[in-house]
C-alpha cells in the first residue's frame, strides 16, 4: 500500500474555531482591506475591524431573533460578500449554517433543511423564497424566514442593537474545535445528498496549515481574489475563510457574464477556478481569433506556449527560436490573454475535475500557474494541491501539511488528517461505510502516485466500466480530452458489458455559434440541427480521434451519438458544481444508448488510437 503523510506544520488548538480566524485576523491588522464592493466602475473596500463590526451587529440580530448556540439556519444566495457577512455572523451567534445552492429545486431544498433539522432560513431574492414557499408547509420546524433582498441585514441589526458586545463574545466562544462547524450536503451525483459534518477544526487547523504551504499565493503583500463560484460549495467556502486567516482581500462576482470586465477592474493577484472555466478562457480567445482571421497564429501561439512551458518543467534550456517565437506571441497574444484577466494573475487554483496537462502548461507559459490540487466535502475541500514552489502540471500535488493519502490496494484513494469529517448527519451507515480501519476516509477515486508523493486522479471507482470483453476503462481519461472541445458540452463514455465503449455527446449552446459563424456556417442553427450536422459531427470526430489517441483500441470509443438537447442542473443532469449525474443520464437516456449498440459498427466514427 502507497502512503504519504506530511506532518502538520502548525500545531493543533483544540479550543479554536472559526470565529477566532477573523478575530485573531482584526487583532493583527484592524485597517487591512479584506473585502471590496461593487461601488459604480470601481470598487469599495472594507477594512477586517469594519467587517466585523458588521458582523457583531448582524449576530446580535440572529440572537435578538431567538437563534440559539448550535441551532441550524439555512443559507440560499449568490456568491456575494453578504454571504460570508453571513457566514461569520452565525458563527458569532453560535449557531450552525446549512449552506444551500442558489439553483436548488423546491424538493432540494425541503430535503435539506428537513433532514438537517433547519430551524430558519436566510434566502437572497423573491424567486428564492418563491421556491421555498412551494414545500414551506412541510417543514414545520422552520420558524423564521429571512429574505436579503427586503433589507434583512438592516432589520435584524436594528433588532438586536440592545443586544450586549459581551454576550456576542460569549456566544462566538462556546464552540471548541470538536463542535459542528457547518453541515454541507454533498451535490448528490450519486442519489440523495449527504450531510457532511465539518467541524470547527476542520476548517481551523486547514486554513492553517494551507496559508502556511500556499504562503506565496495568500500571504504576499496585496493579495486579492475575485470569488465567482458559488459559496454554498466547500471549496469555495474553505477559500473564504482561508482568505481571512490569512488577509486576502476579496471580492465577488455572482455574475458569470460579467467575469471578464470584473476581472479587469478588480485585478486579482490569484483566481479559483473550476476547469470549465480554463477552458472556456482557451476557446473563447481562440475562436475570437478565428473570427478576426488569426486563428493560425492564435494556434501557432499555443504551440509555443505549451513547448516552452514542458522544456521549463523538465529543467531544459530553450532552443533560440523558441525564445524569438515566444518573445513575439508574448506581445501579439499572451499579454492580451493576461490583461483580460486582470492584468496582475499570477496563480489559480483549480479543482473539481482534472484540468489537462495541455492547458497548464499553456497558462504557465502566459505567467499563470495553475495549483490543481484534489478533495471532497467530507475533506472540508483540498487534500493534497500543488504548490508555488512544488507543482507538477498533470497532477493533484502532494498531500497538504496535517493529511495523510494512501492508495488501497483496488488503487483507490483514502484520506486522513485535520481535514477529514466527522460524519455523515443522521446516517450512521453511510458512516460506517465511509471509514477503513485507522479512520481512513474511503474517496471513491481512483489515482496514482509518483515517487515523490504527487497524486494523479485517473476515475471514480464506481464508474469504472468493464466491457464484454473484460476490459477496464475509466470515462475520465476519454470525457476530459473530448470536453476540451470548444463546440461540445458535455460528454459521458458508455459500454460496460458492452461489446465496444460508445459516447453520448451534448454540444455547448454558449460555444457553438461562434464556431458555427466560423466555419461558414449559420450561426442560428439550433441544437437539433447542429447535433445532424456533418460539419460539426466531423469537428467532434476530430475530438474523439484525439482522445482515442491517448488509449488501447479496446479503450476506444468505437461510436458516439450527438444529443439534440444540453445537460443542465435544471434538467436534472448536473449538479451544482457542473459535474455530471452518470446514474441519471444512464437512466433518461437508455434508448439513445441501447440504439448505439442495436446498430452494426461502420466506418464511421471509428476510432483511431490503437
Amino acid at each position: 500500500m502507497v502512503q504519504f503523510e506530511v506532518p502538520a506544520v502548525i500545531p493543533a488548538d483544540p479550543e479554536a474555531n472559526v470565529s477566532d480566524l477573523l478575530a485573531q485576523r482584526v487583532k493583527a491588522t484592524p485597517d487591512r482591506p479584506l473585502f471590496s464592493v461593487p461601488d459604480g466602475e470601481g470598487w469599495r473596500d472594507i477594512t477586517a475591524a469594519d467587517f466585523e463590526t458588521a458582523v457583531i451587529a448582524l449576530a446580535k440580530g440572529f440572537v435578538a431573533a431567538g437563534i440559539q448556540p448550535g441551532e441550524k439556519v439555512g443559507f440560499l444566495a449568490r456568491t456575494t460578500y453578504d454571504w460570508t457577512l453571513v457566514d461569520f455572523a452565525l458563527f458569532y451567534a453560535g449557531a450552525v449554517m446549512v449552506p444551500i445552492y442558489e439553483t436548488s429545486s423546491p424538493s432540494q431544498i425541503q430535503w435539506i433543511l428537513e433532514d438537517s433539522g433547519a430551524i430558519a432560513l436566510v434566502v437572497e431574492s423573491p424567486e428564492h423564497f418563491a421556491r421555498l414557499d412551494e414545500v414551506r408547509g412541510d417543514l414545520p420546524l422552520l420558524r423564521e424566514v429571512w429574505q436579503l433582498h427586503l433589507g434583512a441585514i438592516d432589520s435584524l441589526t436594528a433588532q438586536g442593537a440592545s443586544v450586549p458586545d459581551a454576550e456576542i463574545e460569549r456566544l462566538r466562544s462556546i464552540a471548541v474545535g470538536s463542535d459542528i462547524a457547518t453541515l454541507i450536503y454533498t451535490s448528490g451525483s450519486t442519489g440523495r445528498p449527504k450531510g457532511c459534518v465539518l467541524t470547527h477544526s476542520n476548517f481551523v487547523e486547514l486554513c492553517r496549515n494551507s496559508a502556511k504551504a500556499l504562503d506565496a499565493v495568500v500571504q504576499t503583500p496585496g493579495a486579492s481574489t475575485l470569488l465567482f463560484i458559488t459559496t454554498a460549495h466547500v471549496f469555495a467556502r474553505f477559500i473564504s475563510i482561508l482568505n481571512i486567516h490569512a488577509g486576502v482581500r476579496t471580492g465577488h462576482q455572482p455574475d458569470t457574464r460579467q467575469l471578464l470586465p470584473a476581472l479587469g477592474s478588480f485585478k486579482p493577484t490569484f483566481l479559483l477556478a473550476v476547469p470549465r472555466v480554463f477552458e472556456k478562457v482557451y476557446n473563447s480567445a481562440e475562436q475570437k481569433a478565428e473570427a478576426g482571421g488569426k486563428g493560425k497564429i492564435f494556434r501557432a501561439a499555443a504551440d509555443v506556449a505549451i513547448q516552452h512551458s514542458k522544456l521549463l518543467e523538465e529543467g531544459k534550456s530553450i532552443p533560440f527560436g523558441t525564445k524569438l517565437k515566444f518573445a513575439l506571441f508574448n506581445k501579439l497574444v499572451y499579454s492580451k490573454l493576461r490583461e483580460a484577466m486582470g492584468g496582475n494573475v499570477v496563480y489559480a487554483v483549480s479543482g473539481s475535475a482534472p484540468l489537462g496537462a495541455r492547458l497548464g502548461h499553456f497558462f504557465h507559459s502566459l505567467g499563470v500557474v495553475i495549483l490543481e490540487g484534489y478533495g471532497l466535502t467530507e475533506t472540508t475541500a483540498p487534500a493534497t494541491v500543488n504548490l508555488a514552489d512544488k507543482s507538477k502540471i498533470g497532477t493533484v500535488g502532494p498531500a497538504l501539511p496535517g493529511v495523510g493519502v494512501r492508495l488501497a490496494d483496488d488503487g483507490e484513494i483514502e484520506v486522513r488528517g485535520i481535514n477529514v469529517f466527522k460524519e455523515y448527519w443522521n446516517n450512521p451507515e453511510a458512516t460506517a461505510d465511509a471509514f477503513s480501519d485507522g479512520g481512513w476516509f474511503r474517496t471513491g477515486d481512483i489515482g496514482s502516485f509518483d515517487s515523490e508523493g504527487f497524486l494523479t486522479i485517473t476515475g471514480r471507482k464506481k464508474e469504472i466500466i468493464v466491457t464484454a470483453g473484460g476490459k477496464n476503462v475509466a470515462p475520465a481519461a476519454l470525457e476530459d480530452p473530448i470536453r476540451a472541445n470548444p463546440i461540445i458540452g458535455q460528454v459521458v463514455v458508455v459500454g460496460d458489458q458492452r461489446p465496444f465503449i460508445s459516447a453520448l455527446i451534448t454540444l455547448d449552446p454558449e460555444m457553438l455559434p461562434t464556431w458555427l459563424a466560423n466555419a461558414g456556417l449559420p450561426k442560428e442553427m439550433s441544437l437539433a440541427e447542429a447535433s445532424k450536422n456533418d460539419a460539426v459531427r466531423a469537428e467532434i470526430q476530430k475530438a474523439v480521434d484525439a482522445a482515442n489517441a491517448r488509449v488501447s483500441r479496446a479503450e476506444s470509443i468505437r461510436k458516439f451519438t450527438v444529443l439534440d438537447s444540453e445537460w443542465t442542473e435544471a434538467s436534472g443532469h448536473l449538479t451544482p458544481k457542473m459535474s455530471i449525474k452518470r446514474n441519471v443520464i444512464m437512466s433518461d437516456f437508455a434508448d439513445e444508448i441501447a440504439a448505439i449498440y442495436d446498430e452494426p459498427v461502420t466506418t464511421t466514427n471509428v476510432a483511431l488510437g490503437g
